[in-house]
């Protein structure tokens, strides 16, 4: 029960104010025993709790959608298995998995319309399951999202080409292996804010994504924020959240215009 459902029955005198207070306490979290689900986070952070998947049991996580589901809550699980996909199936149809981005869903109530713009990038077509899971996440949160696949620094012609779609979003989710060049290359043409996200993907010496880590970490280009190696899900956050925020407001351009050398006054 909402917390204005709640105090409505107080001043109706349909419960009393100790039994409200029980029910505000047992509305801020659902005890499983193996796990305490935050029933509460939509109302402090305006997005529900996310399920982080990996290393538990089908019927954990599929306890666990329940839980949020039955407090009218829609459910975005990552790192799904396609075992745990099923036993969330079994119980509710309506699930969605997102293969490519091992990204589980079900909706509550119907979606809101999304709003501004996140431009998701990846390097390579291999980067696309990192993409994708940042991608779904801003989705998820309210955001408008365009994806631009597969435009990494091997063929700069690629993603010259999709600079006008860029430079109208208010932000910019740029996922990249290997070296790891791309945001910086990105944040060279663009003035929104960039969240970098470094991918496990290459030879040796990218070391599972560290190369590229410490590469956007030392990027030289202003505006960049790097989440942690393969970190899809923490990048369409930030995303989502910068998304939410007024409007930016852009400089004048020109506001002082130079003045015109003169006589000298003496």
């Amino acid at each position: 029960m909402e917390l204005r459902q709640i105090l409505k029955q107080v001043a109706l005198g349909r419960i009393s104010p100790i039994q409200a207070a029980r029910d505000i306490e047992a509305a801020r979290e659902k005890n499983l025993g193996f796990a305490r689900v935050d029933t509460d986070r939509m109302r402090r952070r305006g997005f529900p709790e996310v399920i982080f998947c990996q290393g538990k049991t089908p019927e954990q996580v599929a306890k666990i959608v329940t839980a949020l589901y039955e407090a009218g809550q829609d459910v975005l699980a990552t790192r799904t298995s396609a075992d745990q996909y099923k036993a969330v199936q079994q119980v509710y149809p309506k699930a969605v998995y997102h293969e490519a981005a091992r990204v589980l869903t079900l909706d509550a109530g119907p979606r809101a319309k999304p709003v501004g713009l996140v431009a998701v990038l990846c390097a390579g077509t291999t980067d696309i399951p990192v993409a994708e899971e940042a991608a779904l996440v801003a989705e998820r949160m309210g955001a408008r999202v365009q994806r631009v696949y597969d435009v990494g620094v091997a063929g700069l012609h690629r993603l010259l080409h999709q600079l006008p779609v860029l430079r109208k979003a208010r932000v910019l989710i740029v996922a990249a292996g290997m070296e790891g060049a791309l945001p910086s290359v990105v944040g060279g043409l663009t003035e929104c804010p960039i969240i970098a996200v470094p991918t496990s993907i290459g030879y040796g010496t990218s070391m599972q994504g560290t190369t590229a880590l410490l590469a956007m970490l030392n990027t030289c280009v202003p505006g960049i924020t790097v989440v942690n190696i393969d970190n899809g899900f923490g990048a369409g956050v930030a995303a989502a959240l910068i998304n939410r925020l007024p409007e930016k407001i852009r400089p004048p351009r020109n506001a002082r215009k130079p003045r015109k050398p003169g006589p000298s006054k003496r």
